[in-house]
């Protein structure tokens, strides 16, 4: 099936999940903390405007909830609980510079053609929306792994860990309509306490070494007094 067969829900499905992978290599490919945050706060508005679509074509009304809890938490209230951390301890003039950023994104790239050479045989027989769907998230998942590893902040690993949620949520939404309403409530308190706890962490460790970056914590040892 083409994708001029496709309908204007399907078509607009596409272009979203487009944008929520391209969101996912903008955050790889930035340096500064707080156009980091930036980026994330505008992929967890691209989910909640998935999430909304899913629930007006589909009919299920329990979705306008997810909607609007994506939108709250990850579109807005996150990122500026993020934002104020930055700031606080002064990092939002610091550089978080890739080593080898020519390599980091071509790694993302090679990422995002392995998750559609793995989705291939599981959607072999589903429409092109579900197998976008699943690549999509499953690249989003992997290139927040990579996130994760490539960065020296803190506050990087907690954004690569929220953007593995939003991949693994998009999956949800777009290929099995969702998650049970109880599910959703449970997942979305558990995001909001995990940041909060981070940001406590990040208060503590930054009061022990006066750094966020995880290399220092690498080299710490026990002293013996």
């Amino acid at each position: 099936m083409s994708i001029t067969e496709l309908t204007l829900y399907q078509q607009a499905i596409l272009l979203l999940a487009g944008l929520i992978a391209l969101t996912s290599f903008l955050m790889l490919g930035q340096s500064r903390l707080v156009r980091l945050v930036l980026v994330f706060a505008l992929q967890g508005v691209l989910l909640a405007a998935t999430t909304s679509m899913v629930a007006y074509v589909l009919e299920f009304p329990h979705l306008y909830i997810s909607a609007g809890l994506t939108l709250l938490l990850k579109g807005i209230l996150i990122p500026i609980m993020l934002y104020r951390l930055i700031y606080r301890m002064g990092l939002h003039r610091e550089m978080d510079t890739l080593e080898n950023p020519a390599r980091v994104m071509m790694g993302g790239a090679s990422l995002v053609v392995f998750s559609y050479y793995v989705s291939l045989p599981v959607v072999a027989h589903s429409p092109l929306v579900t197998l976008n769907a699943i690549a999509v998230s499953l690249a989003v998942v992997l290139l927040g792994m990579l996130l994760m590893i490539t960065r020296r902040q803190a506050v990087a690993h907690v954004v690569g860990f929220m953007s593995i949620e939003n991949g693994l949520f998009f999956a949800a939404v777009v290929s099995t309509y969702g998650m049970p309403m109880v599910v959703e409530l449970g997942v979305a308190a558990d995001v909001l306490v995990a940041t909060v706890v981070f940001g406590v962490f990040f208060f503590q460790i930054r009061a022990s070494i006066d750094s966020l970056n995880v290399d220092r914590l690498s080299k710490l040892s026990e002293v013996e007094k």
